[in-house]
Order: C-alpha cells, then structure tokens, then sequence
C-alpha cells in the first residue's frame, strides 16, 4: 500500500479523499518534525519513531569488497508496539467493526510538551554540571597561585635577612682577623728587644771572666 492507496482506504471515514489527503500529510509532518528535533513519538497499540545517533564505523562495499569509512550519522527509527507485534504474529485477532489501533490516551505523544520539557531540564541539569566543574577548577587555579606567591613574598624577605646576617659574619670574621694581627705584632717586637739584651749579658759576663781570670794571675 502506497500513500495514495491510504488516502483512499481511510477516505470514506474522514468525510472524503481530501479530507484524507490532507489528514495523512498532517499526522506525517507532524511525526517528521519531532523526530528531526530529536522528540520520540510514541502511539500506543502501534509503535514509536525516534532518532538515533549512529557512531563512525567501518563497513565494506557489497560490490568490490573494499573497507570503507563511514561518517557519523543519525537516522530514524521505528518500534512497533506490543499491540501491534500481537497483530501481526496471530495472538490477537484483527477487530472487524473497530480500528485495530485504538486512539492514543492524552498525553500518550511523548514529542509534546512533557518529553520537551524533559529533555530542557535534561541540558539545564548537564550545563550545571559544567558550570560548577569550571567553578572548582578555577579556585583551584587561584589557590595555587596565591600559595606560589606566598611562597615568593617569603622567599623575598628571608634574602635580605640572609644577606645581612652574611655581612655581620664577615664583618665579625674581618675584626678577628684584625685582633689577631694586632696580638702578634707585639709580641714579634718583644722577642726582637729581648734579642739584643741576652746578648749584653752575654758580653758582661765574658767581661767579668776576663777581669777575674787577669787577676788571678796578677796575684800570682
């Protein structure tokens, strides 16, 4: 059965061909539209029509054999209801006086309102998410930062402290030095006058042997 075949199989129950025409194209655009949205349309007793998001893949031409790689796609789908699969597979039997689909119940279309509204708070919740990770990694960020400045401020003003108390060193190893030269000095001068006085003795006592010696051989 073709569309054309439709319109004239349902034409008789909506009051005429046109009629029917016009009521098929609507209920298709309707059912095109949401699920190029990404809406599910779900009628119960017949099936639901959703899109379908199909990952890049590898396939194989039929005709050469060859790998080929095919691109990320969606595409439609449809599910037939369990009132339908009973239909068809013989469980259940074909009604003769009512519609073999029942209508749907309000509300049944989940591309309405509340499958919109699912989906909005869906992405609302997801940009959350997001919001509060960024939140957490730039505190993050800035932590680190002021730690690391910390770190140099610190670094900064124990150098001038390192740097005088090096100086003080220095200074308090130079006046060591100094007082130790100055302590030396003397002493080397002392060592030098004592020199010369040992050997005054030594001459007068030489003198003295010599006086005693002429003596004694005077008497004589």
């Amino acid at each position: 059965m073709n569309k054309a075949q439709l319109v004239e199989a349902i034409a008789d129950k909506v009051g005429g061909r046109q009629q029917a025409a016009d009521a098929v194209d609507a209920v298709l655009d309707a059912i095109v539209r949401a699920v190029v949205a990404g809406d599910r349309v779900s009628v119960t007793g017949f099936g639901s029509f959703e899109k379908v998001d199909r990952p890049a893949r590898y396939a194989r031409n039929p005709q050469t054999g060859e790998r080929v790689r095919v691109k990320k796609t969606s595409v439609p789908r449809f599910r037939a209801g369990q009132g339908f699969k009973d239909l068809v597979s013989g469980s259940k039997k074909l009604p003769k006086n009512d519609v073999a689909v029942k209508k749907a119940p309000k509300g049944s279309l989940s591309g309405g309102v509340s499958s919109r509204t699912t989906v909005k708070a869906a992405a609302k919740k997801a940009t959350a998410k997001k919001a509060t990770a960024k939140k957490a990694a730039v505190k993050k960020t800035t932590a680190a930062k002021k730690t690391t400045a910390k770190k140099t401020t610190t670094a900064k003003k124990a150098s001038p402290a390192a740097k005088k108390t090096a100086a003080k060193k220095a200074t308090a190893t130079t006046t060591a030095k100094k007082a130790t030269a100055k302590k030396t000095a003397p002493a080397k001068k002392t060592t030098a006058k004592k020199a010369p006085a040992r050997k005054a003795t030594a001459r007068t006592t030489t003198a003295k042997k010599t006086t005693t010696a002429a003596a004694a051989a005077a008497r004589k």
